[in-house]
């Protein structure tokens, strides 16, 4: 697990998070007005899977539970497409967020139960890392409250344990949300709060950090705030407050891009492995929206728009992976 772990965040390299919820991947399909079925949602995810060279910037795909039960056109299940090619199959485990009691502003995320078995299943479907994403939301001074980071920690850390057992390398995802008015100052904050009580869950839960990977958001602005911070001003700060919460056990952070822009999300990326400071893990990504938008919406559902769409995510991975290691420049983008 420890090599898995490592490498997922390979250099240059980071992963595609291709776990869209049936409901969730609905609304992507409605954007392009196409219908979301069982077919079509094979059919575009094979699209980006058969990717040619995208291996060489994406380690891993995180895999929903459908997709990781389809197979490509010729009969070939995607986890064994994926592995072919050098990329690691990876699985959503959770049961998504729902009300936290007490506090039905918040959310905690549930799927503990039956966790065990499931990890067993996935493995044997070929999955060998896993991820689990908790919702922590800032709404005035009042939110997050210290019972929904706990709840929320607590979750995590058993998931990180059940995973082990099963054989998965689990991708802990504790993400401050960037909707709301407040500024960078209070996302620090509570980001730095939210990470302190993770490890301080996965310590208590017995998990060895060297066969995990972190999935944190950024360091930045609230979408409503008026002071919106700059590109160097987020990678100064994010680097910052991981540097007090994340021990150097870790192999790696692969940050999610939580709503940004494809393009602002690859910038801060870049700007932080730009920095020129000497960190204990790698600074790489896993993004989902950043890297699928460009694809999804060349693709639009039609076959006759496969290479187009696959030309999309070749270049955002392309991308992604010179701002995992601090290379990317505006010439690539100009370069499309």
């Amino acid at each position: 697990m420890d090599e898995i772990a490592k490498a997922l965040v390979a250099d240059g390299k980071g992963i595609l998070a291709a776990d869209e919820s049936t409901g969730t991947i609905k609304k992507r399909f409605d954007s392009i007005n196409v219908e979301s079925v069982e077919e079509t949602r094979r059919a575009y995810r094979e699209m980006l899977f058969t990717a040619a060279g995208a291996e060489d910037s994406i380690s891993g795909v995180i895999l929903y539970d459908e997709t990781l039960r389809q197979s490509a056109a010729d009969g070939t299940p995607f986890a064994k497409l994926l592995a072919g090619k050098g990329i690691i199959p990876g699985i959503k485990v959770d049961a998504g967020a729902k009300p936290l009691a007490g506090s039905p502003d918040e959310k905690v995320t549930e799927g503990l139960d039956g966790l065990r078995e499931r990890c067993a299943e996935y493995y044997r479907l070929g999955a060998r890392f896993a991820k689990w994403r908790a919702v922590i939301t800032i709404k005035g001074d009042e939110h997050p409250s210290q019972a929904c980071m706990s709840a929320n920690a607590h979750a995590l850390a058993r998931y990180a344990a059940l995973c082990h057992e099963a054989g998965l390398v689990p991708i802990v995802e504790p993400e401050v949300l960037m909707d709301g008015a407040h500024d960078i100052e209070r996302c620090a904050a509570v980001t730095e709060a939210a990470l302190n009580e993770v490890y301080t869950q996965l310590r208590i839960q017995n998990v060895r950090l060297e066969a995990t990977l972190l999935k944190p958001n950024m360091v930045i602005s609230g979408t409503e705030c008026a002071s919106q911070a700059g590109v160097g001003e987020v990678a100064a700060r994010t680097v910052e407050v991981l540097k007090r919460c994340v021990p150097a056990a870790v192999p790696g952070i692969v940050f999610l891009s939580g709503g940004q822009s494809d393009r602002l999300a690859t910038e801060h990326l870049d700007a932080m492995n730009k920095l020129g400071e000497t960190l204990p893990w790698k600074l790489s990504f896993s993004y989902g929206r950043a890297l699928q938008a460009a694809p999804l919406k060349a693709w639009g559902g039609k076959a006759e728009n496969v290479p187009a769409a696959q030309a999309a995510f070749l270049l955002r991975a392309q991308c992604n992976g010179a701002a995992a290691a601090g290379t990317w420049s505006t010439a690539m983008e100009k370069a499309a």
